[in-house]
């Protein structure tokens, strides 16, 4: 049996009654309520109309909220967000911090490779904990820095969510001590090995408390050598959880592949959007110049569209996902790291003008639609330069591809753009 040691555990101040929800029993599923959850996160999980765990949640909870480390291998939309999130605010509520404490020293601490996937962390984290009284905190490059550090300062932080380069910035001005952290957690390490953060990473754990005195969280879509040599480095007999991408997931998603050459792609591109009507649409790049000039001829073109890349200011960034989000923008063109974290719901389309190279990108992307049980459709163009690569990916999600030159109404030519002559 769990020792509750703070009273915060079983208190909400909403005086909200945990026998008003009411969730079935399933078999093979695990209830929210079935988990010792304090009575205010059990709260704030009834007002998402969340009630089953997920794979994820179900098979690493029991381990992770008795204290123990854990590995995990899970794709963005399995729920591996909420998994750690209610093992930090259970241990939280559970044990109530020294009396001597300071501002500036978190007691949790999510590191994230990309700004989008922090930010996403920390909106879940402030829904999770909005009954609690626990204060979450986000530092990341690209945003104000002054206004961050005022967060740091001016009150006690109990979750800090961060990219790696802004909180070595605050931690060498010594407005961040990560000396109490008690539970860490890396997410998508393999994209900190892919973005080239490892470096960085490292010296960040290195100022935390030694492995044996944290409880430490590590995600990964992949477990390549790397990351394990990493978990092991980093963990103290980790649990080891996999979780395959759902194959209901790819399911709803309906994939085509468009043969067709480099020279014709932006044809298809905006035929595709204007012929059939396409409302909510993701189109992605591998490179931020090859985002930029899409976006440039979509809006010669008066397709309303915005580009979401590693070079736009981050201010922008989230007005255009809100923008996106509300439906004033149309068509959002980004590379596979700024669209990591992306959950937009309703998107109906994924396009890939390029194929991506690694299968764990190409499984993310079309993981963009089909969200939320709702069907969408990706659509990918190969050419002479990147259709050797559909095999690879073919491999990774388990079927055939289906195929097929573009109709003629496709390549059909479309209107000049504007500031050219008919």
């Amino acid at each position: 049996m769990t020792t509750q040691t703070d009273s915060r555990f079983d208190q909400d101040p909403t005086g909200w009654d945990p026998a008003t929800y009411v969730v079935p029993a399933a078999e093979g599923k695990m209830r929210f309520a079935d988990l010792n959850l304090p009575r205010a996160v059990l709260h704030a999980i009834a007002d998402q109309g969340f009630q089953y765990c997920t794979p994820i949640q179900q098979r690493v909870l029991k381990f992770t909220m008795a204290g123990h480390d854990a590995i995990g291998r899970a794709q963005t939309g399995t729920g591996k967000t909420a998994a750690f999130l209610l093992t930090i605010l259970t241990d939280l509520l559970k044990n109530p911090p020294d009396e001597e404490r300071y501002t500036g020293e978190p007691r949790a601490l999510i590191l994230a490779p990309t700004r989008e996937l922090a930010m996403q962390i920390a909106k879940d984290a402030a829904a999770l904990s909005k009954y609690t009284g626990l204060k979450v905190v986000t530092v990341l490059g690209g945003m104000d820095y002054d206004k961050q550090r005022k967060q740091l300062t001016e009150d006690f932080v109990d979750i800090l969510v961060a990219t790696p380069g802004r909180l070595l910035d605050f931690a060498g001005k010594q407005d961040v001590y990560l000396d109490r952290v008690e539970t860490l957690v890396i997410d998508e390490a393999d994209r900190m090995l892919d973005m080239g953060f490892i470096p960085d990473v490292k010296r960040i754990v290195r100022m935390t408390p030694p492995k044996v005195s944290r409880q430490t969280l590590l995600f990964s879509a992949t477990f390549t050598r790397d990351v394990l040599n990493l978990s092991e480095q980093w963990t103290c007999s980790a649990v080891k959880v996999e979780i395959e991408p759902e194959k209901g997931t790819t399911d709803l998603v309906e994939q085509l592949v468009y043969i067709t050459t480099a020279e014709d792609k932006y044809k298809l591109l905006y035929n595709l959007i204007t012929r059939q009507n396409m409302e909510r649409v993701m189109v992605f790049a591998n490179r931020r110049d090859q985002t930029r000039k899409l976006t440039d001829m979509l809006r010669d073109h008066r397709i309303s569209c915005a580009m979401l890349s590693g070079e736009v200011p981050q201010d922008k960034r989230v007005k255009t996902l809100e923008n996106f989000r509300e439906g004033k923008i149309k068509v959002l063109v980004a590379t596979d790291v700024a669209g990591r974290g992306i959950h937009v719901d309703n998107v109906s389309h994924v396009v890939n003008f390029t194929l991506p190279e690694q299968t764990d990108d190409y499984v993310h992307r079309i993981g963009r639609t089909g969200r939320a049980g709702a069907s969408g459709t990706s659509i990918s163009f190969a050419c002479e330069d990147d259709a050797f690569l559909i095999p690879k990916l073919e491999e990774a999600i388990g079927r055939k591809l289906p195929s097929k030159y573009p109709e003629e109404e496709l390549l059909a030519d479309i209107p000049s753009m504007r500031g050219e002559r008919a």
